[in-house]
């Protein structure tokens, strides 16, 4: 910023005595005023050499009749029109009982059962005991409790609800059949339409919840999406993260990219603020900062630079939260300072905000792991066609016992229940988006360079390139 300002009056040849420069440099937009004043003397023909105090203070004088009046584009608190729409901090009742797991699944199934039963080709869907005495076609709705291949590479599920379970086969040779019985994982709930064959029920169909496309809303503002900024970790990017703070506060960037931080109103960080401590075997040697509390301590330092905007911070699983999901809202006895900044809003993992009439659903995206892992065809590189997916089966994390933790409460808040206008995730370190149904899917790559454990795994990440919805159209900015 010093240096920006010194040479701007050095290239013009004129020079600036210490009382002139501090005069500038203490104004809000002082870049902007460098070039007024330049222009100033470049109209009036005035042979300027040197630019003392006094000049710059007439000039601003003569500049406030003129003035337009004060800028609105950072908005003040009372402007935000924003709410927490749905948060399971205070809603996690678990005692780990046989009971709850129950409970958890039969809410799962219910909440699902509800959307499926609604679609005109499960309009006389049945329970799985009475589809078992029919000859007939017949309509389930069933959860995947079992996955096989036949030695002739037939698709061969366990479906169940809660009054039986059905055996159901796709055969290879229905291609499109199959490429869906393909993306079928374990403890999803799915409609299926087919004839019983015996013991068999032969798929004709197999039926997500889906989402329905939906009209893009119109956003007169800008939001910007981070997650996975890792702060504590020796490969976090401390320069590029403080460049992407300087261009929030409108000082860095060329004329368009201040402008698009001009009309920023919200922030919506998706996880993983800081590194943690204890979070894989070894992670000490990788941390320049070892306490927990000191890492959160820097993250409020560094927030706290961003006055103006709503700022949403979700927990992931670096943070100091329980790991299973859903996780509650950061703990203020490790995040103390972040919760004394005024404009900070703490949510659960996941949650949905509503940010001026734009649905937002926040979710760190640890199932991710799961997902690339288990269904051909899904990567990390790719998140956004991992998150069409979830759409599709409307659920966050619908496999349960593998590498995601899954608390088994009562009810399943992992469900998605209301269809968002925006989809934001992180977890995987790699910048993706798309725009499916109406509906923009981002995630936000992160702020660490790549760390050992990604190296290992070929995983490139894609670091500090942050995405903004600017009055709804996505743009990418480079900050490394």
């Amino acid at each position: 910023m010093t240096t920006d300002l010194i040479l701007k009056f050095a290239d013009a040849e004129i020079l600036l005595d210490d009382a002139a420069y501090h005069k500038i440099n203490s104004q809000d937009d002082s870049i902007e005023l460098a070039d007024s004043l330049l222009s100033d003397i470049v109209q009036k023909g005035n042979s300027v050499y040197l630019l003392t105090e006094d000049m710059v203070e007439e000039f601003l004088e003569e500049s406030v009749p003129r003035a337009e009046p004060p800028s609105q584009s950072k908005l003040l608190p009372q402007d935000f029109d924003f709410q927490i729409l749905q948060d399971t901090s205070k809603k996690s009742y678990t005692n780990g009982e046989i009971k709850d797991f129950s409970s958890y699944f039969a809410s799962r199934y219910h909440k699902i059962w509800q959307m499926l039963s609604r679609k005109n080709e499960l309009k006389n869907v049945q329970p799985i005991k009475t589809a078992q005495r029919s000859d007939d076609v017949v309509e389930v709705v069933g959860m995947v409790n079992d996955i096989r291949y036949t030695k002739k590479n037939h698709k061969f599920m366990e479906i169940e609800d809660e009054t039986g379970t059905m055996s159901l086969l796709v055969h290879n040779d229905n291609h499109q059949l199959y490429e869906d019985a393909e993306r079928l994982v374990k403890d999803q709930v799915v409609g299926v339409v087919g004839s019983r064959k015996g013991t068999l029920l032969m798929a004709s169909q197999l039926i997500n919840p889906g989402v329905p496309r939906i009209d893009e809303k119109e956003m007169d503002f800008s939001a910007v999406f981070l997650s996975d900024i890792h702060l504590g970790s020796s490969t976090f990017l401390e320069k590029a993260f403080q460049r992407f703070i300087h261009w929030m506060n409108g000082d860095y960037g060329d004329e368009k990219q201040r402008e698009i931080a001009a009309d920023v109103k919200y922030l919506v960080v998706a996880g993983d603020i800081v590194d943690g401590i204890g979070v894989y075997p070894g992670q000490d040697k990788e941390l320049n900062i070892k306490d927990i509390y000191e890492q959160y301590e820097e993250a409020a330092r560094l927030m706290g630079e961003l006055s103006d905007v709503k700022i949403i911070i979700a927990p992931g699983n670096h943070d100091a939260c329980r790991l299973a999901e859903p996780q509650p809202a950061l703990p203020e006895e490790y995040a103390g300072d972040l919760y004394q900044l005024k404009n900070v809003e703490f949510v659960s993992n996941p949650s949905l905000v509503n940010m001026d009439g734009i649905k937002t659903l926040i979710y760190h995206g640890r199932s991710f792991d799961d997902l690339a892992m288990t269904v051909k065809g899904l990567s990390h590189q790719n998140s956004d066609i991992i998150m069409k997916e979830l759409l599709e089966k409307r659920h966050l994390a619908p496999i349960y016992g593998e590498r995601t933790a899954l608390a088994s409460e009562i009810e399943d808040h992992l469900v998605i229940e209301d269809v968002p206008d925006v989809f934001h995730t992180g977890h995987v370190h790699i910048n993706s988006y798309k725009k499916y149904k109406g509906i923009h899917l981002i995630n936000s790559g992160t702020f660490q360079s790549q760390t050992e454990f990604q190296k290992i795994y070929n995983i490139v990440p894609t670091c500090a390139q942050v995405p903004v919805l600017s009055r709804g159209s996505m743009k990418l900015l480079k900050f490394n």
